[in-house]
């Protein structure tokens, strides 16, 4: 299983350069959880990338999440006791755009952003919603949607989401052109199933390998066959895919 790997800079109190490597593989799993800490900054903007898709809105956020917790299973944010989530409302309204600067993958990524929002809506209370009138001008600053999925290229990772408490400017699902490629054993309904998964407020499936974070409030035992299985962390074989947990989880978050 290829392992989503990083290179960016890190700030706990000062600027760190941190470098990984691509590539890692299941027995290589005693690196991961070092791994895991290591962070990504978006070009141009205060967005930091941590565990290969957490995408954290400015550095304190950042810290706040990088305190380490033996936390087990699927679990979500829950600073001081709140947990981080939709309203009920948004959660019936989680409008968004597809970029049309995908070009010929345009129809690709609507089809799979579609298989991937119909699993988490089999399982929970919540509905995905295409505004392709906005395409033509999908960005960060598009108003007439909840988040924007954009292409983009060179980054440090297949794809990557956000958190209900994003600001608008950090609410993407920005998807780099390698998630297009053999990712086997991967699709890109799979990825984007996990990162919608982000958009609902799952954060990675901790496991013994990798420890969870501070901060966060657990909802199921431990699943390795957890769709929000960060890669080498002990998650099963196979496409990324919601299990019982998963969707039991999502039930009990958005009834």
């Amino acid at each position: 299983m290829r392992a989503i790997c990083f290179t960016g800079v890190l700030l706990l109190g000062g600027a760190v350069l941190v470098t990984s490597c691509a590539g890692a593989e299941p027995e290589e799993t005693a690196t991961v959880s070092s791994q895991r800490l290591e962070a990504y900054r978006e070009p141009d903007s205060e967005v930091y990338v941590v565990e290969g898709d957490l995408a954290f809105d400015g550095a304190s956020a950042l810290r706040a999440y990088l305190e380490p917790s033996e936390g087990p299973g699927l679990v979500v944010g829950c600073p001081e006791g709140v947990i981080v989530k939709w309203t009920p409302s948004e959660a019936r309204d989680l409008r968004y755009c597809v970029s049309t600067a995908f070009g010929a993958r345009h129809a690709v990524v609507v089809n799979a952003l579609n298989q991937a929002a119909a699993a988490w809506e089999a399982a929970a209370n919540v509905d995905f919603l295409h505004a392709s009138s906005f395409d033509g001008a999908c960005t960060a600053s598009q108003a007439g949607v909840i988040f924007d999925v954009r292409p983009v290229n060179g980054a440090a990772y297949y794809a990557r989401a956000f958190f209900p408490n994003a600001a608008r400017s950090a609410r993407n699902v920005l998807i780099d052109t390698t998630a297009f490629g053999s990712i086997a054993p991967y699709t890109l309904a799979g990825l984007l199933r996990h990162e919608l998964g982000h958009v609902l407020a799952f954060l990675h499936e901790s496991s013994a390998t990798c420890p969870g974070q501070a901060n966060t409030c657990p909802l199921t035992d431990p699943d390795p066959a957890s769709v929000m299985h960060y890669p080498g962390c002990g998650r099963i074989a196979g496409d990324l895919v919601l299990s019982r947990l998963d969707a039991q989880a999502a039930g009990f978050l958005y009834p």
